[in-house]
Formats: structure tokens, C-alpha cells, sequence
């Protein structure tokens, strides 16, 4: 009995790793991104770029944002993808991950020859469109293939894979930097194409997303896969049979496949979105504005212009500013390792309100600081320290909560039959937020002076506060299925009504 036992904890030692493993790959798109939108370190490096890539350009080329380029074209795949995780085909939808890493592949070889200025930017736009079209399944995969217990941890890897590729941009820009000018740039972007081989190579490992295979009416595959990730065959069967419900299957059908006219192919999916009943009203407000938020409170002034902080607050070595933008990737990386662990323990809302109060805190801080460094006629040396100290607790703060549970919370909330729309309409939001803040920093900053851009963003926590707290009900521990919708509803309201399908029936296998 012992034995049994034991071996029991080792297959669910087994089947959580295998899990995790799968939710990596699908989330490896993410480093990709990561390191491309930092190791070109493009906003200070273009001024010396235009006399290598392309003499004689004008002046204001040098600052040319690739921002404008590399975040919009993300936009448009999430539209494509939302339709092909819908469609049935005998091709899975993560053959998507497979298509982003290869456009992603020649995007990073575009940007290593950059023969000319036309060229390097436009191989940051085609590296932009294959990171869109990985981005938005993700999380999504994550959360369908993970346990109850372990959904926070398994969705929270796209944005651990974001801060790693920060890092990891970070790092290359102070290696490939020591190199010659017209060489370093080149390997540092050109190197990025090698990681979308291996992840193309190893999306063949993954397995489909149950409940995609349940709307096929791919009963046995769905449960053989669902033993592999769950943590025991109790929960497998249990899983399977909310996913069946939810498909509109009855829950005691045998068959190992069933034929289901009536396939969730996205009929009335848009029209309910754009008409949504009280509960996906209240769904479609959370997964927006946790989006929308978690960009306008600062995160890419801070990350990816900290080097121009620092700068402002008097640290102008180069060998200064790159340990200090180190540091911030370092910060960054190990305070989300933090927030994962405890994802599913102290649960989502909590880590929302705890973030944004220490990211409030440190834009006060920050504000401040930085007024009184602009104001000084002399160096303010407690300044350029306490600058770095702020800097440094909000990504912290940031990492905490917002970073990570922000993809965790959006991939969970929607109903199965709106998943695929309504993920795909967050990534939207999210990576145009992402451009606007990008791109609008540096002006913001011009017209009411740095500190008090900082005092905006800390302003605008506060209606960011009050909207999670109102907003966001808690959804740790709670099934995907049946139980999250549950969570949107009020007390009375009724509940839509299952569409069944006009004709069910089992396919038996010839033997």
C-alpha cells in the first residue's frame, strides 16, 4: 500500500510537470517579445545608428520610435487567431504558435542584415505581427490545460517570459555593446531568430487543449490528455465532465467520439460580445480595464525608458545606466517569480489591490524626486538614490500583481464560448495600450515635465484602485466552467440558456 501510494505522488509529480512544460512552450513566444522591445536599446542608440545603416539621413530619423511599428502590427493576427481557435480542422490551433515563431524568424533575420533604415524597421514590424499571432494563445492554453490549483501559476508564465526577455535584452545590450558599432546591433537582434527555431521544433510535444477537442467531439482524446495534465484521475473525469456540459454533451455520454452538428465555431459570438447580457457586461468591463490599466499606470515609462530617468536624475555614465536598467530587469524578474507562488494562494484580488498601492506609492516617490532634481541648481546626490530606490519599487510593486495576474485574471473569466473572442479582443487592448504609452512618454514629459508625469500616472492609480476593487471579484479556486460564471452574476439574474446541439450521437471505432 505504500508503494501504491508513492507511486500515486509521483505520476502527479509527473503529470504537473508535464503541465508546466507545455504551458512554457506555448508562453516561449513571450521572451521573444521581451528581449526584441530591449535589446536593440533602439531609442538611444538610433542617433548613431542613422550614420551606420543609413548616412546622410536627416536628423529627426534618429529618433524615429519603433514603438509606431513594432506594436500595432500585433494588432491585426489577434483577429485571425480568434477565428482559427474557433474553426474545426484537423489542425489544432496551436499550429498558430508554430506560424508566429517561423514570421518571427524572418523578422529577426531582417533586422540582422538591416542593410538600410527601411529595412530595419521593417524587420521590427514582421517580428511584431509573429510574436501577435503566439501572444493571444498563451494564456488562453495555459489556463485550459492547468488545475484549479495551479491555473494562476501556469498563466502567469507569458508575462515571467516577458520580464525574462527584458532581462535578457538588458544583458545583450551591455554584452553586443562592447562590440563594434556596425557588428553589435546587428548580433544582438539577429541572434533573436534562433530561439523561434527551437520553439517551432518543440510545439510538436504540446498536446491540444481539451475542451477544443471536446467541441470537435473528440471525447477520448480529451480525456487521455486531461489524465496527462491533471493531478488524478478523479479530477480528470471531473474536468471532462463540466467541459462536456458547458460544450452542451451529456455529461454520461461514453463515446469516444461524438459528432456534434451544432460545433461552437463562433455563430453569435461578436453579436454577444456587442450585446452581452448583465453577467458578460460585467466580464467584458473586468478583462478591458484590467488591460487598460495595467499599462496607464506607467510600466513601459518606467521600463523602457529608465535609462532617460536615470539620466535625469544625474546618472550619465553609460556604465551607470546600464547596471541600473539591470537591476530593474533583476527586480522585475524575481518579484513576479514571488507573485506566481503566491497567485494561488492569497488569490488575484488581493495581489491587484497590493500592487497598485505600492506602485501609487513609488510614483508619488518618484514625482517627487525627480521635481526636485530638475528644480536643483546643484547635484542632489540623496536624490539620484532615492530616484533609483522608487524605480526600483515599482517595478517590484508592478511585478507583484499587475504584471502577471493581469494575464491570469483575463484568461479565466470568459465564458468558454466567448474564450477565444474575448482573449483575443484583450490582447488587442493591451498591445495598443502598450503603443500609446510607448510612444507618448517622451512628449508627456515635455509638456508637464517628468515629475509630473509620474504624478499623473500615480493619479491615475487611483481610479485604477477603486475599479479593481469594484470590478474584480475574486476567481481563485473557482472551475472554469460552471462556477466562473457564477462569479459575474447577480443575485435573481437569469441565466442564458444552453444552446444543445439538434443531433448527438456516439461513433463507435470498428475493431
Amino acid at each position: 500500500m505504500v508503494e501504491s501510494g508513492l507511486e500515486i505522488e509521483i505520476k502527479k509529480e509527473k503529470k504537473n510537470k508535464y503541465a508546466f512544460a507545455c504551458s512554457f512552450i506555448a508562453s516561449f513566444i513571450s521572451i521573444l517579445m521581451g528581449y526584441g522591445d530591449n535589446c536593440l536599446f533602439f531609442l538611444y542608440w538610433c542617433h548613431e545608428l542613422r550614420h551606420v545603416i543609413h548616412p546622410g539621413r536627416p536628423q529627426g530619423v534618429g529618433h524615429a520610435n519603433p514603438s509606431s511599428c513594432r506594436h500595432p502590427q500585433r494588432l491585426r493576427p489577434h483577429q485571425v487567431v480568434d477565428r482559427r481557435a474557433n474553426l474545426p480542422s484537423n489542425r489544432p490551433p496551436y499550429d498558430t504558435i508554430v506560424v508566429g515563431a517561423v514570421i518571427f524568424f524572418v523578422g529577426s533575420v531582417l533586422m540582422g542584415l538591416g542593410l538600410n533604415f527601411a529595412m530595419l524597421l521593417s524587420g521590427r514590424c514582421v517580428a511584431g505581427i509573429g510574436v501577435g499571432y503566439a501572444l493571444m494563445i498563451a494564456p488562453v492554453y495555459s489556463a485550459e490545460i492547468s488545475s484549479t490549483s495551479s491555473r494562476g501559476l501556469l498563466s502567469s508564465l507569458p508575462e515571467i517570459c516577458i520580464s525574462f526577455g527584458i532581462l535578457s535584452g538588458y544583458l545583450a545590450n551591455f554584452v553586443f555593446g562592447k562590440l563594434p558599432l556596425v557588428y553589435g546591433w546587428r548580433a544582438m537582434l539577429g541572434v533573436a531568430a534562433i530561439p523561434s527555431i527551437a520553439l517551432a521544433a518543440s510545439v510538436v510535444m504540446m498536446p491540444e487543449s481539451p475542451r477544443w477537442l471536446v467541441m470537435q467531439g473528440r471525447i477520448k482524446d480529451a480525456r487521455d490528455i486531461l489524465l496527462r495534465v491533471s493531478n488524478s484521475e478523479e479530477e480528470a473525469e471531473r474536468r471532462l465532465g463540466e467541459i462536456k456540459v458547458t460544450v452542451g454533451i451529456d455529461k454520461a455520454c461514453s463515446g469516444d467520439v461524438v459528432e456534434v452538428e451544432s460545433k461552437h465555431h463562433g455563430e453569435g459570438v461578436w453579436r454577444e460580445i456587442l450585446h452581452p447580457t448583465p453577467a458578460v457586461r460585467r466580464v467584458l468591463i473586468a478583462a478591458v480595464g484590467i488591460h487598460v490599466f495595467q499599462h496607464a499606470t506607467g510600466i513601459e515609462a518606467v521600463v523602457l525608458y529608465s535609462p532617460r530617468i536615470f539620466k535625469k536624475a544625474g546618472l550619465v555614465t553609460k556604465d551607470q545606466l546600464f547596471l541600473a536598467t539591470i537591476a530593474v530587469g533583476t527586480f522585475k524578474m524575481a518579484f513576479i517569480l514571488l507573485a506566481v507562488m503566491l497567485v494561488d494562494r492569497v488569490g488575484r484580488r488581493k495581489l491587484f489591490l497590493g500592487s497598485l498601492t505600492g506602485m501609487m506609492a513609488s510614483l508619488v516617490g518618484l514625482g517627487t524626486v525627480l521635481t526636485v532634481v530638475e528644480r536643483a541648481e546643484e547635484r542632489v546626490v540623496w536624490a539620484e538614490v532615492l530616484c533609483v530606490v522608487f524605480v526600483l519599487s515599482f517595478v517590484s510593486s508592478f511585478s507583484c500583481g499587475l504584471g502577471p495576474v493581469t494575464w491570469v485574471y483575463a484568461s479565466e473569466i470568459f465564458p468558454l464560448r466567448l474564450r477565444a473572442q474575448g482573449a483575443s479582443l484583450g490582447v488587442a487592448i493591451n498591445r495598443l495600450m502598450n503603443s500609446a504609452m510607448s510612444m507618448s512618454f517622451i512628449s508627456l514629459y515635455k509638456a508637464i515635465s517628468i515629475g509630473g508625469a509620474f504624478f499623473l500616472f500615480a493619479s491615475i492609480g487611483v481610479f485604477a484602485w477603486a475599479f479593481y476593487y469594484t470590478c474584480c471579484p475574486e476567481t481563485k479556486g473557482r472551475a472554469l466552467e460552471e462556477e466562473m460564471a457564477e462569479v459575474f452574476s447577480r443575485p435573481g439574474e437569469k441565466k442564458p440558456e444552453k444552446k444543445i446541439p439538434r443531433s448527438i450521437h456516439s461513433v463507435t471505432n470498428s475493431i
